[in-house]
């Protein structure tokens, strides 16, 4: 039996340690569905491809930022499984090396998987380039293509489900 939401769309989005970028679009496509009064037509979630970070809260600097812009953070981090293919209806990897992580894992569900890039508007990126390493301005460049890669996505859904 497929584990499937029923009649929700689901969406995970992962990336290498789940503490920055993933957590991010989470929170921040959590917001936007509220705003939207979506919240009840999704399911959503992220993940990591490792397992560093598993149990922890997201990186702090991507939490202080994302609060400056009125997002929460409420995930903790899990890593991805064998049942998040069957179970997602999107998956989300936010560079390359995420992307190839995920088509070795769920090659039986390659139509569900996508890089956030797919879904910029006003960016000319290949992806969400990871802060971890960097200062306070890649972190805010990252919530910048995630807010602008979200609201595409979110187009993409609704132009799919009609």
């Amino acid at each position: 039996m497929d584990s499937k939401i029923i009649n929700k769309t689901s969406v995970l989005f992962v990336c290498l340690g789940n503490i920055c970028r993933s957590p991010a679009a989470e929170s921040i496509f959590n917001k936007v569905l509220n705003e939207r009064g979506l919240q009840d037509e999704f399911v959503v979630d992220s993940c990591a491809i490792g397992p560093w970070h598993v149990g922890q809260r997201a990186d702090r600097r991507m939490i202080k930022q994302g609060e400056k812009r009125g997002y929460a953070f409420k995930h903790i981090v899990r890593q991805v499984s064998p049942e998040d293919f069957a179970r997602f209806d999107y998956i989300i990897g936010m560079d390359s090396e995420n992307m190839k992580a995920l088509r070795a894992m769920g090659r039986k569900h390659e139509d569900k998987l996508h890089c956030i890039a797919e879904y910029f508007q006003s960016y000319d990126y290949d992806c969400v380039p990871d802060p971890y390493y960097g200062n306070t301005e890649d972190f805010d460049l990252a919530l910048d293509l995630l807010e602008d890669a979200i609201d595409g996505l979110l187009k993409c859904i609704a132009k799919n489900d009609n």
